[in-house]
């Protein structure tokens, strides 16, 4: 069976898979397309975030993180989902916990993170408090509001999944001093590592969107 993943960074994106194949038990064959495929560097630093877009940060293929505007790749996206429709998949993954527009369509059906975490996250949740950890600063403001409606209070800390891992422990110890019972790692490049760290400095529950996608597709697939 063929499965499609699209990243919002460049393909392929062998951080996510590291965690996810072993869920699928070699049972399928996943194809990759990113948007920001066959960039150079240079052509990604004139995507940089201006006032009031929206702001994403992924990984490139060789290791490094950018911070860009996601009004630059829809249409690199789009043609990434047309090619992965073209190769026969049955459906297609999205490698980002963002919210996108209406205007990226899809032949197959496409099983966006963020709609899963914000339908099974406040059933997670006692307090209906948590705390999202976000990559960049940036994205603080843009996260807090996309929870805004699901949650009644979202605490909203930055520390990059592509960063050092200090930072990640100084996030931990911030989002354990908050009354939240819920964290959500909201970014796909967050690791099953990161979430076991996260867990044991917190004592809270976590929520991993790779791998939680990847057993969402799992059991609709059966692979």
């Amino acid at each position: 069976m063929k499965i499609g993943a699209v990243t919002i960074g460049q393909s392929p994106r062998t951080d996510v898979t590291d965690d996810i194949m072993r869920l699928f038990n070699g049972k399928c064959e996943l194809i990759q397309r990113g948007g920001l495929d066959g960039l150079t560097k240079e052509q990604i630093a004139q995507f940089r975030p201006e006032e009031g877009d929206y702001v994403l940060v992924s990984r490139l293929r060789d290791g490094s993180s950018v911070t860009f505007a996601e009004r630059y790749i829809l249409g690199n996206l789009q043609k990434g989902i047309d090619e992965l429709e073209m190769q026969g998949v049955r459906l297609i993954m999205v490698f980002c916990t963002g919210q996108f527009p209406d205007s990226l369509t899809s032949g197959v059906p496409m099983i966006f993170p963020n709609e899963i975490l914000h339908r099974i996250v406040p059933m997670l949740t006692r307090t209906s408090r948590i705390v999202a950890v976000t990559p960049s600063p940036l994205q603080l403001e843009q996260n807090t509001k996309k929870w805004n409606g699901y949650v009644e209070h979202c605490v909203s800390i930055a520390a990059s999944p592509y960063g050092d891992w200090k930072s990640l422990e100084r996030a931990a110890e911030e989002a354990a001093e908050t009354d939240a019972d819920v964290i959500v790692l909201d970014c796909i490049g967050f690791t099953q590592k990161m979430k076991e760290m996260f867990a044991e400095k917190t004592g809270k529950m976590v929520v991993l969107p790779r791998t939680l996608l990847a057993r969402v597709v799992s059991e609709i697939t059966d692979v």
